[in-house]
């Protein structure tokens, strides 16, 4: 059966997290049919746009960019990013694309998009963040044709993921620069009588002599945090376009008040606040959750 083209992708900012009541729709669960209370983070995704379309051939060494087309209705805020091309034939260039899925010489299609950071009121930049999404489907062509009714179009987080998907969240994790084996690892503290080297928060030893030879399992100090994180299988709670019905008193800490379509996941997500997030459908799920029955959502100050 052939699978109908669907954009796979949407990023949006993290604004903070509170808490809501609802019906617990989990079957089997103890608390099943009650209400009950679920923290959940809230993230702000302004519109997107699709710059262009980027095809890839398969080899046996991965796959590579072979052609694209970029449309001429682009942002003046995205040359903050990236050198636009002055100078496309698109007609030419879809016309090359539409060749090289006719040959079968292209195996893969993504779209490149990018975000409008300066719709966002909390991120103190304007510099959008370009990525390149999926189309899913199974048929190349009707992909490509779904892929060009998007050049140079706004796309919304409604039109991409409903209320109750499953989906996993792709972020950078808090920065905590250089750290020790026991913040970093949770090694145990040594006794004073047992260090001899001046700490207490080093390991006992690096290993044997022989092999001489640092293993990669030893505890050592590095970087901490920062780091590039995907959490799988995490629910849409709701999506909406009045921030005003999320946003607390006084606003979210270090984030302010949220004027774009919103986006509430169950749960945690990784990074601080401010940070991109990237959204795509989930890879590991297997079940479909129903819409969730929310009854209340915090909108207390989170100013303490």
């Amino acid at each position: 059966m052939k699978k109908e083209p669907k954009l796979m992708g949407f990023a949006g900012y993290k604004a903070g997290m509170t808490h809501v009541v609802m019906t617990d729709d989990v079957p089997n669960s103890l608390t099943s049919g009650m209400e009950i209370s679920v923290p959940v983070t809230i993230l702000e995704a302004p519109p997107m746009k699709v710059a262009g379309i980027r095809v890839y051939n398969g080899t046996t060494n991965g796959s590579h960019a072979i052609a694209e087309a970029w449309t001429t209705e682009l942002d003046k805020e995205l040359n903050r990013a990236i050198a636009v091309p002055k100078k496309q034939d698109l007609p030419a260039a879809l016309a090359k694309i539409e060749q090289l899925i006719k040959d079968g010489i292209a195996r893969d299609l993504k779209v490149i998009m990018y975000t409008l950071p300066e719709k966002v009121t909390g991120i103190p930049k304007k510099k959008p963040e370009i990525m390149e999404n999926n189309i899913g489907g199974t048929d190349l062509k009707a992909r490509f044709e779904y892929a060009k009714n998007l050049l140079g179009k706004s796309i919304g987080i409604g039109d991409v993921f409903n209320n109750g998907d499953i989906i996993d969240v792709l972020g950078i994790t808090i920065g905590k620069g250089l750290q020790g084996p026991v913040k970093r690892w949770g090694i145990q503290i040594q006794k004073s009588k047992h260090s001899r080297a001046g700490s207490v928060r080093e390991i006992g030893t690096l290993g044997p002599w022989h092999p001489s030879h640092v293993s990669w399992r030893v505890p050592q100090l590095g970087q901490t945090g920062y780091h590039q994180r995907t959490e799988f299988n995490k629910r849409i709670m709701q999506i909406g376009k009045d921030g005003k019905a999320v946003t607390p008193e006084g606003g979210f800490l270090n984030y302010g008040i949220i004027r774009n379509d919103y986006i509430i996941i169950k749960g945690s997500v990784p990074g601080p606040v401010k940070r991109l997030i990237r959204l795509r459908p989930a890879i590991r799920s297997t079940k479909q959750m129903p819409v969730p029955e929310i009854t209340y959502l915090s909108q207390e100050s989170k100013q303490g």
